[in-house]
């Protein structure tokens, strides 16, 4: 039936001029775990001691939300004891609260890190990484904020599971970050125009922030592309659905030409507006084969994760859109708008906050939460002090830019790539899952480049090759429980204090005992998610969707009392936005696509028909 529909489609497509393009048939492999969809949450500079420093205990004053361990937890490799009251820093590291959530921005850069890090000893953080301009103090990289701050983080951490040794795969700032995130490669990048130089790249590899050559929205003289592949180009020959979804990515305008603008904006708690697009939060527009360089709206939301037009990338709305009408890709990257990503200066913990826990508690209601990993992480770590050192796997001795042990970093192996010296500064990474551990600490050595391994094992894609740190990565699968059922249930957080509001997670299956206690409730949730919802058409859409799941949870505590609870819990997302806007290039496009579709479909009638009337062989 194969060959008779490929026959078709190539028929019809010679009969138009070979207009048509007729896309391979791909066997899909079944991935090689329960986990069926993946979302990688990818927040903004956090190190890990600037969230995590005093986990799982916090101060807890009066006015402030609380948080307070469950029995057991397990310990973390933090700050105690002469870290915190005799740092070899030039002060000791200091709590912020709630009323200091709003900070300056620190020094994040490839070189600047190294020095901060001082070959192991850690104590050069406030020369190196802090900043002294105007209103900013570089004593601030030596704060960190605990759980009545970012509460719902050591919420996340107390009922699924998080590493205490995940790093950077370089040293360095957010583009860097985003590349190792995809390729596990910062080497292959080119400037344009031909024969430009820039400081951002250095011996080919990206060592700053550069906008990209495949992007309207970049802005600069001098921008960059990159050679070689990326975890998009193996999905895709896979034929594994994907996207990667980024706040601010739909066009506010579009020129006459087609070109797009991305101008539109939102406000943190404080009342200052934020630009919504990053230019460097986007990895895969620097690749050809993976951009979408116009910001082109996919041809439909069924379409969401598959090959057409905006080839992948998409604003963050159209996440919410396609899952709430059952659509979720396999894959998928999720970027904040800027106020929400957590990163200095122009967003907040708090604004972060109110980002994750809404998107968490949407995903665990979707009805496909049961086969759903959420991985919870970030692009570096903003020169906030961490006193873990991490190994150095990928040496570099470039004198001009490394700076780990003096000069360098280590000795750079024959036909290994200068200016990626790492791993680098160790950050949070939560996974967040009915198959995840429960209040569990991993200790395996990982890196950025791990997300891109398991989804590479995952899905069978294979490698990425080249200089990728893929093959070198650690595994997360230690976070993880596969040997026992997933649990059910939810936990529902306060999009504004992190608290919980519901706990209907089952505790992991342990061996029955003989005459348990059996209880039954029944538990209502109702979360709300505001999402801005872009229509496909040209006019302006207000959309409201409401999805209801219900749940039957089994818990297993210690004192071998089970409780069955049902939970019936209702999303409703509300929005209204004008849809990006097209030029008259983009119309027709879209025209062409359905007539495409209709095209298609006759073309497989046509081989279906001539597959029945053929006779066996």
């Amino acid at each position: 039936m194969k060959n008779s529909i490929a026959t078709a489609l190539l028929m019809l497509s010679i009969v138009l001029g070979g207009a048509l393009f007729v896309p391979p048939v791909h066997a899909v492999a079944a991935p090689a775990t329960p986990i069926q969809h993946l979302v990688v949450i990818y927040d903004e500079n956090i190190s890990f001691d600037h969230y995590f420093a005093t986990y799982p205990n916090a101060l807890n004053p009066s006015g402030e939300p609380a948080f307070t361990a469950a029995p057991n937890t397990p310990a973390v490799n933090n700050l105690n004891g002469p870290l915190l009251t005799s740092n070899p820093n030039l002060v000791n590291p200091y709590r912020l609260d709630r009323s200091q959530a709003i900070t300056c921005d620190n020094d994040n850069g490839y070189t600047a890190e190294q020095q901060a890090v001082d070959g192991g000893l850690m104590d050069k953080f406030v020369q190196a990484t802090g900043v002294s301009t105007p209103g900013c103090s570089p004593n601030l990289v030596m704060g960190y904020y605990d759980g009545n701050t970012v509460t719902a983080m050591w919420e996340f951490a107390q009922n699924f599971v998080m590493s205490d040794n995940f790093y950077g795969t370089n040293y360095g700032g957010t583009l860097e970050g985003h590349l190792n995130l995809v390729s596990g490669d910062t080497s292959g990048a080119v400037a344009a125009p031909a024969g430009a130089t820039t400081p951002d790249i250095a011996n080919g590899a990206i060592v700053a922030n550069i906008g990209s050559t495949y992007d309207d929205c970049a802005s600069g003289a001098v921008t960059a592309s990159m050679t070689g592949q990326n975890v998009g180009n193996l999905l895709d020959k896979a034929g594994v659905t994907w996207g990667y979804f980024q706040g601010g990515f739909a066009p506010s305008s579009v020129s006459s030409s087609g070109k797009a603008a991305c101008a539109s904006t939102h406000t943190q708690f404080n009342g200052t507006v934020q630009a919504d697009y990053s230019a460097n939060q986007n990895p895969f527009l620097f690749y050809q084969s993976t951009t979408n360089q116009h910001h082109l709206p996919p041809t439909s939301v069924a379409n969401v994760g598959k090959q057409d037009q905006a080839n992948h990338l998409y604003d963050l709305t159209l996440f919410f859109n396609a899952t709430a009408s059952g659509n979720l890709p396999a894959v998928s990257f999720l970027k904040p708008y800027k106020y929400q990503s957590g990163h200095g200066q122009y967003s907040d913990p708090l604004d972060e906050q109110t980002w994750l826990v809404n998107t968490v508690n949407y995903i665990e209601k979707l009805p496909q939460w049961s086969s759903t990993a959420i991985i919870i992480t970030y692009d570096d770590s903003d020169g906030w002090y961490d006193h873990q050192m991490a190994p150095v796997v990928t040496p570099s001795s470039d004198p001009a830019q490394d700076a780990l042990f003096g000069s360098s970093c280590g000795t750079l192996p024959a036909g290994a790539q200068n200016d990626q010296c790492g791993y680098g500064m160790r950050e949070p990474f939560i996974v967040i899952s009915p198959y995840a551990k429960q209040n569990f600490v991993d200790h395996t050595l990982t890196d950025q480049s791990s997300v891109l391994a398991f989804i590479e094992n995952n899905w069978s894609l294979g490698r990425i090759g080249g200089h990728s740190t893929d093959v070198k990565a650690g595994s997360i699968l230690n976070m993880f429980n596969f040997a026992s059922p997933p649990r059910t249930g939810s936990l529902i957080l306060n999009n504004t204090t992190g608290e919980v509001v519901s706990n209907t997670l089952g505790a992991p299956i342990l061996p029955a005992s003989s005459g348990p206690s059996t209880v039954t409730s029944t538990t209502t949730s109702t979360v709300s998610v505001p999402t801005t919802v872009t229509s496909i058409s040209t006019s302006l859409a207000t959309s409201t969707t409401t999805a209801t799941a219900t749940t039957t949870t089994t818990m297993v505590s210690t004192n071998e009392m089970t409780t069955t609870a049902t939970t019936t819990a209702t999303m409703t997302t509300t929005g209204s936005a004008p849809a990006p806007a097209q030029s008259s290039t983009s119309s027709v496009s879209t025209l062409a696509y359905a007539a495409m579709g209709v095209l298609l479909v006759v073309g497989v009638g046509v081989g279906l028909a001539v597959g029945r009337r053929r006779p066996s062989a």
